[in-house]
């Protein structure tokens, strides 16, 4: 079952690309004691999320940290060194935190997992945002199968 508003981030590890390098990072210290704005893509590179999705948290990220969002994240199912030639190619620098779910361990544990087998991707994550605070999450916004309407930064920036 997907995650829900009122349910608790599971406690997993990811990798962390930030400008300063990659890293281990517990859910616990991603979200522990601080709001989170955190949107999931099927995959690095692929072309609405690199387009669009990633863009538009990085051009709004300056805005929903104004709301209060201490942090502006982005997971998906692909190794760090993907994720961080992601992050470089996009120009994303420390606007938005980089996380790296290679095995789909969080995806699954979410319950947010997709098959793009049929694509050629193996398990990858669906498209979505949550606003977590202090671990809780306090809105999920899960795009239906090949949709951008929900999980959009300006979406999100107006439910804060």
């Amino acid at each position: 079952m997907a995650i829900q508003v009122g349910d608790k981030i599971p406690s997993i590890t990811l990798k962390a690309v930030t400008p300063e390098g990659t890293r281990d990072m517990t859910t616990d210290e991603i979200f522990g004691g601080k709001k989170v704005v955190l949107f999931a893509v099927p995959g690095a590179f692929t072309p609405l999320c690199s387009a669009q999705h990633l863009p538009g948290f990085v051009e709004h990220a300056a805005a929903l940290k104004a709301k209060g969002v201490d942090t502006v994240a982005c997971l998906s199912v692909n190794d760090a060194f993907v994720m961080e030639a992601w992050g470089k190619d996009r120009g994303v620098g420390d606007a938005v935190l980089l996380l790296a779910d290679g095995s789909a361990d969080f995806t699954r544990a979410v319950g947010l997992e997709l098959d793009g087998a049929s694509f050629g991707m193996g398990v990858r994550s669906q498209r979505y945002a949550l606003i977590v605070e202090d671990g809780v999450v306090k809105h999920a916004a899960v795009e239906a199968p090949m949709k951008f309407e929900v999980s959009k930064a300006e979406v999100i920036l107006e439910q804060l």
